[in-house]
């Protein structure tokens, strides 16, 4: 009699994203390594060319995800209750925690002198090719025409256009509902596209992470130690520290279950260093944390642009602080203001592309210190910008869950039931099924 058994398919297990990534991790420091203690500059070239067409893939969707989804963002606020309410509560709340941040940021450099011992002198600086100043900084918001922000990438230009078309939209209404309805078909095909894209980054991240040990290192770590370990400990402070106890005590929420559902959007934060760039794994990860989709949308695509206190907070006070002592410039209190001031109101500058270099050039120049200090700190600044914008994205995916707690429409369910995604499974519009907003209490 022939047997009924059903036999056991030979298919390979599916290896989880994160896996994939830490793999990923585990083979470019090892790759890098080799490359730089055997001298092979072919290596050395061929991790590179993996790394940045990764990063070029990720900025080729930039521009026009970044305008698509500001302007749909803004047109979703009027389906939601207390519209004006929620975007004041999600921008105090970016405020409130960018001071946080900048506070710890402060504190550290003040504790550890992160310029003391590095043997480094103002000679070995050199200026940036790009600085920023208040005066560029305003009037680099509003284009001189509507194609330059695009091929030159000039992020802070396309939201205040995407701004601008998006209030233009709510004031149509009706009229501006085809223009709308084709909005929304782009940012999703834009999101598919991207979605292709992360998908790679388990390799993506090997060309970076090789790339990163074989060009700079261990020896150029060496002489920026207390500078680099300052900077991923003010942003585990943060990460955390701060965050965990806000959801814990603002929103009531199990910090470990935000972990566990916003982990993919973190990692591929670090990995890939643009927040721009994790925007649609951001907005999937805090849809699915119970924030409804039509505040997610909105948030999610004004904090990826404005919301950075690994970049704009952390990273600036300490390097203040470092490039001060580098160049024996004495900070009085006043200055400390000034950082924290420019960190709250200026973290728009920095627009969620890879780097930090026009957020701190802001900086030094509204202190008055050496711009010369920022080439010091360039060598080191992909190992740092990491952890930066990993710090970043979390950031951008817990204000989010605050405001919505605090509006009474977080769905707990779904926040405690929220499990991690991989981008082979995930879809852009598996969201769509989501109830609307609920009135707020």
């Amino acid at each position: 009699m022939p047997s009924t058994k059903t036999p056991k398919s030979s298919r390979i297990p599916k290896v989880p994203f994160w896996a994939q990534i830490l793999a990923g991790l585990a083979l470019g420091v090892l790759l890098g390594w080799i490359a730089k203690s055997n001298d092979l500059g072919w290596l050395t070239s061929t991790l590179q060319h993996i790394g940045d067409l990764f990063v070029q893939l990720l900025k080729l969707a930039v521009a026009p995800l970044v305008f698509f989804a500001i302007l749909v963002s803004i047109t979703n606020l009027r389906q939601v209750n207390n519209a004006a309410r929620l975007a004041t509560r999600t921008l105090l709340w970016f405020m409130a925690t960018s001071l946080i941040a900048v506070a710890i940021g402060l504190a550290i450099g003040l504790l550890t002198h992160p310029g003391a011992g590095t043997g480094l002198t103002p000679k070995d600086g050199k200026l940036p090719e790009h600085a920023g100043s208040w005066i560029d900084f305003l009037t680099g918001i509003v284009p001189t025409d509507v194609i330059t922000p695009f091929t030159e990438l000039n992020v802070l230009q396309i939201v205040f256009m995407a701004a601008v078309a998006g209030i233009a939209a709510l004031q149509l209404g009706e009229k501006a509902e085809p223009v709308l309805k084709l909005s929304r078909s782009v940012l999703e095909l834009l999101q598919k596209a991207l979605w292709w894209v992360i998908r790679l980054a388990p390799i993506g991240t090997v060309g970076l992470i090789g790339n990163a040990i074989a060009t700079y290192g261990w020896n150029l770590i060496g002489k920026y130690a207390t500078f680099t370990v300052d900077i991923y400990v003010g942003c585990a402070i943060v990460l955390f520290g701060v965050y965990p106890l806000l959801l814990a005590t603002v929103a009531k929420a199990n910090p470990l279950q935000f972990f566990r559902g916003a982990w993919p959007a973190i990692q591929l934060a670090f990995v890939s260093r643009s927040s721009v760039g994790t925007m649609p794994v951001t907005q999937q990860v805090t849809e699915r944390l119970g924030v409804p989709r039509e505040y997610a949308s909105f948030a999610v695509p004004f904090g990826s642009t404005t919301k950075m206190d690994g970049c704009a907070s952390i990273y600036p006070a300490i390097a203040a602080i470092f490039i001060a002592q580098i160049f024996d410039v004495h900070l009085a209190v006043g200055d400390y203001v000034l950082i924290a001031f420019v960190s709250v109101i200026g973290s728009a500058a920095t627009a969620g592309l890879t780097g930090a270099t026009v957020m701190l050039t802001l900086t030094l120049s509204t202190l008055g210190l050496p711009l010369e200090g920022v080439g010091l700190l360039m060598a080191i600044d992909p190992i740092l910008d990491m952890m930066r914008t990993a710090t970043n994205v979390a950031g951008q995916s817990v204000i989010p869950i605050l405001v919505s707690a605090k509006e009474k429409i977080l769905d707990r369910e779904a926040y405690n039931s929220a499990k991690s995604i991989s981008p082979t499974a995930a879809t852009v519009t598996d969201t769509e099924q989501k109830a609307a907003v609920p009135a707020a209490a």
